[in-house]
């Protein structure tokens, strides 16, 4: 009886992961055809490894995911650590902070390509980086507001009275106590740039585009064993970063 109650949960499971693997098993198809099992074979990630508009779209998603982070991470911290320090009576700041977060990815996005209109700028890859860090902002700040509720605020208190400036206490006592908050941050925002579309379709220029606007114009033409090897690989990172961030966000919670 016991076992029956569970059995909606694991077929909820089975219904979302059952496509998932049935995608990374097919990237090891030997056949052409992505739904006829033909024997075993990585040919399919050497011919990913050659195409030359792959490679070009990944260069570019690195990129735009690493500059965004970089900024996302700075901003959202120091975004987070302002909340905590003047704006700990208020609802409405930290509720502005979190809704590029709880936006439609649709909506976002034709947002930000009105104001690029609005001031005429350019579409391309700083175009791009500019929007994903709007929205990575809102994660590393959630994130690092986090930590700093489980950090002890007499810490920041006896080094300031030991003589510390503002400066001090926030580079040496501040900035290292948030560590665990800002990495976990940090990856989350990499991870989500790293395989973001919507956003990236609307502000992208026509000649930079990301490796996920490259998998949409392969897809239109059909799914093939190398787009299957391509969503392998990207499922690998994706969900390798996404166990790190959960195990600093672990060492946050246990600090």
């Amino acid at each position: 009886m016991r076992r029956a109650t569970f059995l909606p949960l694991w077929l909820t499971y089975a219904f979302l992961y059952t496509p998932v693997v049935v995608l990374v098993v097919m990237s090891f198809n030997r056949s052409d055809s992505p739904y006829e099992w033909s024997g075993f074979s990585t040919a399919w990630y050497g011919t990913l490894a050659g195409d030359d508009e792959v490679l070009r779209g990944l260069v570019n998603t690195l990129i735009v995911a690493a500059g965004a982070t970089a900024l996302s991470t700075v901003l959202g911290t120091l975004l987070a650590v302002g909340l905590a320090r003047h704006a700990s009576r208020s609802r409405l700041l930290p509720a502005l902070s979190v809704v590029p977060a709880v936006l439609p990815d649709i909506v976002l996005a034709i947002g930000l390509l009105a104001f690029y209109s609005l001031v005429s700028a350019t579409l391309g890859l700083h175009s791009v980086l500019l929007a994903h860090t709007v929205f990575g902002l809102a994660f590393v700040t959630a994130v690092v507001r986090t930590r700093i509720a489980h950090v002890d605020p007499s810490l920041e208190e006896a080094s300031r009275d030991l003589g510390a400036g503002e400066v001090t206490t926030f580079l040496r006592i501040t900035l290292p106590t948030l560590a665990p908050g800002i990495v976990a941050g940090a990856l989350l925002t990499f991870t989500l740039s790293l395989d973001e579309f919507v956003i990236a379709f609307f502000t992208a220029g026509p000649k930079d585009p990301t490796l996920p606007i490259v998998i949409y114009s392969m897809i239109r033409f059909g799914v093939t064993p190398e787009i299957n090897a391509l969503a392998t690989l990207l499922l690998a990172v994706s969900f390798t970063v996404v166990i790190a961030a959960q195990r600093v966000s672990r060492l946050t919670e246990a600090l």
